[in-house]
């Protein structure tokens, strides 16, 4: 018989414990909706010479929540170029997996969520002049290419999916136009509040502070909402402090500052401890295609957290810090 499903051509999603990865472009550009109900609505947007028009389905435009899917797949693509293994933009991945990775419960009903995510992302399309990999061209293209449940268990539930990515978003992954989210990201339940977070990730990163008007934030979160009730939203979103690595505060001039909650140390920062490149290159055995300089500047955020300590051993240090987590 012939083997009709060949995964040669595909690659593979199976590092456990890969770090979240989110694709620059769909940080920076209001490109997912933020309704929890289906939005057919066209998006038309422009920022800074960027036009991004986004045209939903039948079934609505993909929503914030859907984009789990895509950050799982563009983290297993960025941890195996990291760890020296061939990609495609062709993947395999387990559903179980997948969901368990984006904080979701594996019921049945999240199986069949899961299909109406895919059927969502594959019929947004996309035009836009946005550059990825240091290319700007002006293309169509919907969110993943294709996808197929390709095994199903008597009951019913996907076990395995194939999903092959837009070469656009691909393009991005080899050119590594990536940031780490924090895991928390994935228990962020208000859509708004996930994508606050997306851009204080990429406008702040690592710096104390990120100041941006409340009508830019508005723009580039994509809010369908009146700015009075966006900038009530946010307001609740103060009160209630929930977002991973970041705090936000209203400043005068209808302003919102984005504070990093955990400090940052630079490895040539007075005191800071250094590790030896063998270290770093045991840290890659033990988490195979994990970002081993992330994981360095969490830790030495840790260590700062932690009083600044003096360490007789960073290198023993870090790698007990890696194995509790590993094992977390």
């Amino acid at each position: 018989m012939p083997d009709r499903h060949p995964t040669g051509d595909f690659f593979i999603c199976d590092i456990f414990g890969a770090s979240p990865k989110d694709d620059l472009g769909t940080m920076e550009h209001p490109v997912f909706s933020l309704s929890t109900r289906p939005d057919r609505r066209i998006l038309s947007y422009e920022h800074n010479g960027t036009e991004v028009q986004v045209t939903p389905s039948v079934r609505g435009r993909a929503t914030i929540h859907d984009k789990d899917i895509l950050i799982y797949c563009v983290s297993q693509l960025v941890a195996a170029v990291n760890a020296g293994r061939e990609t495609s933009r062709h993947l395999v991945l387990k559903a179980h997996d997948l969901l368990v990775a984006t904080n979701r419960d594996t019921s049945g009903d999240s199986y069949a969520r899961l299909r109406e995510a895919f059927e969502r992302l594959a019929g947004t399309r996309i035009t836009t002049n946005m550059a990825t990999g240091g290319e700007e061209t002006t293309s169509g293209f919907g969110l993943i290419e294709s996808w197929e449940i390709r095994r199903k268990t008597r009951g019913g539930r996907m076990i395995s999916v194939s999903v092959t990515l837009s070469e656009w978003l691909y393009r991005a992954v080899l050119a590594k136009s990536v940031l780490t989210l924090s895991r928390d990201y994935f228990r962020l339940r208000k859509p708004l509040e996930r994508r606050v977070y997306e851009l204080a990730r990429k406008h702040c990163g690592r710096q104390p502070e990120w100041q941006v008007s409340v009508a830019v934030l508005h723009k580039k979160a994509g809010s369908t909402a009146p700015v009075r009730v966006f900038r009530a939203a946010l307001r609740k979103m103060i009160a209630a402090d929930n977002l991973p690595d970041y705090a936000l505060t209203e400043e005068p001039g209808d302003l919102l500052r984005v504070t990093r909650r955990a400090q940052v140390v630079e490895p040539d920062a007075p005191g800071a401890p250094l590790l030896r490149p063998e270290t770093l290159d045991t840290a890659r055995e033990l988490l195979p295609g994990a970002d081993v300089y992330a994981l360095e500047a969490d830790w030495r955020s840790f260590w700062a957290d932690s009083g600044r300590p003096r360490l007789g051993d960073p290198d023993k240090a870090f790698l007990g810090w890696l194995r509790k987590r590993g094992e977390g």
